[in-house]
C-alpha cells in the first residue's frame, strides 16, 4: 500500500520497495537518467538528489523535478529527471541530469546523508 506526503509542494510516496519524491502534478518522467547506488536511506538519497538536480535545472521552463529510488539487487535503482512543460533540450537536459548522478562528490555526499537515515 502507498503512502504519500505533501511538504512545502514537493511530494513523497513510499511504495514497498521504492520511495518517489516529486514536484507538481500529475508525476511524469519526461525526462529520466537511471544509476545505481549501494543500499543505503532511500528517501534522504532521493531528497538530495532532487535537491540537486533542482538547483542545476530549475532554469528550465516548466521542469519539475522527480527521484523515484528502488530496493533492487542488494542495491538501489535511481531514476532522476521529472516533467517538462513544454519544449525543452532534452538530451542536453539528460546530460546535466548524468552529469550530477555521475559526480563522485556529489555520490560521496549523498552516500554520507543517506547513510544516517539507514543506520539510525
Amino acid at each position: 500500500m502507498a503512502a504519500a506526503t505533501r511538504r512545502n509542494r514537493w511530494h513523497v510516496e513510499r511504495n514497498g520497495e521504492a520511495v518517489t519524491v516529486w514536484r507538481g502534478a500529475p508525476l511524469r518522467f519526461d525526462l529520466a537518467v537511471e544509476t545505481r547506488f549501494p543500499a543505503m536511506g532511500r528517501e534522504r538519497l532521493a531528497r538530495q538528489i532532487r535537491q540537486d538536480m533542482w538547483r542545476a535545472l530549475q532554469r528550465l521552463r516548466g521542469f519539475r523535478p522527480a527521484v523515484r529510488v528502488t530496493r533492487q539487487g542488494g542495491g538501489l535503482q535511481v531514476v532522476a529527471g521529472g516533467a517538462v512543460d513544454g519544449a525543452c533540450p532534452k538530451a542536453r537536459a539528460e546530460d546535466a541530469i548524468r552529469a550530477i548522478l555521475d559526480d563522485p562528490a556529489n555520490r560521496a555526499r549523498w552516500q554520507r546523508y543517506a547513510e544516517a537515515q539507514r543506520h539510525g
